[in-house]
C-alpha cells in the first residue's frame, strides 16, 4: 500500500525533513487555527481543501477536546507573550438557523473558557439588541454586535478578535473601524482568497516535500487548473470548459495507467472562492458539463449569500477508501 512506503521513506528523511519545514517555516505568521480536508484514495492521499476559519469543532472526539484545552491555552501563550489576551471576541458567522455552526461556536467558546479566558460571541453587523439563537443540543446564545462603538464590546472590553467568520462578504464598513487585533485576518476570507492559489502553492511544496523524501509528486498532489471569467450563459465558455475537462481526464487516465491505477479518473468544477460545498459539481466528461441540468446549472451558478461564481477551477478528484459506519469518511486535521 502507498501508505506504506510514505511512512518507510518519511521515517528515512526525517533530519532532512525537519530542516526544510523549519526553513520553510521561519518567520511565518501562521494563522490561530485552521482545517484541512484529507482524501485517501489508497494510491493518492492528499489535501483537497483548506479551510482558514474552520467550523466542526462539535465534531472533534471527547478525549481530544480534553487535549484541546491546553493547546488552545499554549497557542494563546506562544502567539502573545505577555499580551497574552483574557477577553476574547468570537466573532461568528450569521447562521441564525444552523444549530451545527453554533453547536461548534459553543465548542470553540468552550475550549477558550476552559483555557482561563472570558468570551464574548458578536458578528460584524450593528444590532439594536442581541440575536437569540439555539445550538444543536438547545443551548440558547446571545449574539451581539463586534462593531467597537456598540454597549457590549464597550463593557467586555476585548482584548483580541478570534475569528471565525469566513469572510465571503469583506464587511468593509467594520473593517474601516477596527482597532482590535484579529486572529486569522479578516484578509484571508474568501471575498478575495482563491483556491487555484492554494493549490498552486500547496503542489509547489509537494514537489520539494516528495523530492526530499524519494516519493513520486503524484501520491500527494491534486491536479488543478483555473478557468477564469466563468459565465453559465456563454455557449463558447461551456464548450471550453467541456474542453478542458476532457483534457484532465485524459491526462489522468494516462498518469493512471503509467502506475497500473485501475480506477476511471473523474473531476470536480468548484466555484474558486467558495465554502460550505456550494458550487461544486462532479464530472467524468466534457459531455457531462454540456449536459448539465437546470438543478446542476443552479448549483454552479450563486455562491455563500447569493454571490455569483466568476472563477473555478477544474481539479482531479480523489475517492475515499475510508468509511465510517458504512459510509464515506473524509478525515480532517
Amino acid at each position: 500500500m502507498i501508505q506504506n512506503s510514505l511512512h518507510k521513506n518519511y521515517c528515512s528523511s526525517t533530519d532532512k525533513l525537519s530542516t526544510w519545514y523549519a526553513q520553510k517555516t521561519q518567520g511565518l505568521g501562521l494563522p490561530f487555527y485552521s482545517s484541512y480536508d484529507i482524501r485517501d484514495s489508497g494510491f493518492k492521499v492528499a489535501n483537497v481543501d483548506a479551510n482558514i476559519f474552520p467550523a466542526g469543532f462539535n465534531n472533534i472526539c471527547p478525549t481530544d477536546k480534553d487535549y484541546a484545552i491546553e493547546i488552545f491555552a499554549e497557542a494563546f501563550r506562544t502567539r502573545y507573550g505577555a499580551n497574552d489576551p483574557q477577553r476574547i471576541m468570537l466573532v461568528t458567522e450569521e447562521h441564525t438557523n444552523n444549530p451545527y455552526y453554533w453547536e461548534n461556536v459553543l465548542t470553540i467558546k468552550s475550549l477558550m473558557e476552559s483555557s482561563g479566558r472570558k468570551v464574548m460571541i458578536a458578528i460584524p453587523r450593528r444590532m439594536e439588541q442581541p440575536l437569540k439563537v439555539k445550538s444543536l443540543t438547545g443551548v440558547e446564545i446571545d449574539v451581539v454586535s463586534a462593531f467597537e462603538d456598540s454597549v457590549w464590546v464597550k463593557e467586555f472590553k476585548p482584548e483580541l478578535i478570534v475569528s471565525n467568520n469566513d469572510f465571503s462578504e469583506p464587511y468593509e464598513e467594520w473593517a474601516a473601524q477596527l482597532t482590535l487585533p484579529i486572529d486569522p485576518p479578516r484578509e484571508l476570507g474568501w471575498y478575495q482568497r482563491k483556491k487555484s492559489n492554494y493549490f498552486k502553492h500547496y503542489n509547489a511544496l509537494v514537489e520539494e516535500f516528495a523530492g526530499i523524501c524519494g516519493i513520486d509528486p503524484f501520491v500527494l498532489n491534486v491536479k488543478t487548473e483555473i478557468f477564469e471569467n466563468f459565465d453559465l450563459a456563454d455557449e463558447n465558455q461551456m464548450k471550453t470548459l467541456a474542453e478542458r475537462v476532457d483534457l484532465m481526464v485524459a491526462e489522468l487516465k494516462a498518469e493512471y495507467a503509467k502506475r497500473g491505477i485501475q480506477q476511471e479518473p473523474v473531476v470536480f468544477v468548484k466555484n474558486n472562492a467558495g465554502t460550505y460545498g456550494l458550487g461544486v459539481t462532479m464530472v467524468k466528461s466534457g459531455a457531462d458539463v454540456m449536459e448539465w441540468n437546470y438543478k446542476s446549472r443552479k448549483k454552479m451558478k450563486a455562491a455563500k449569500g447569493g454571490r455569483e461564481i466568476h472563477d473555478v477551477i477544474v481539479q482531479e478528484g480523489i475517492p475515499s477508501r475510508v468509511q465510517a459506519d458504512g459510509a464515506t469518511a473524509e478525515p480532517v486535521i
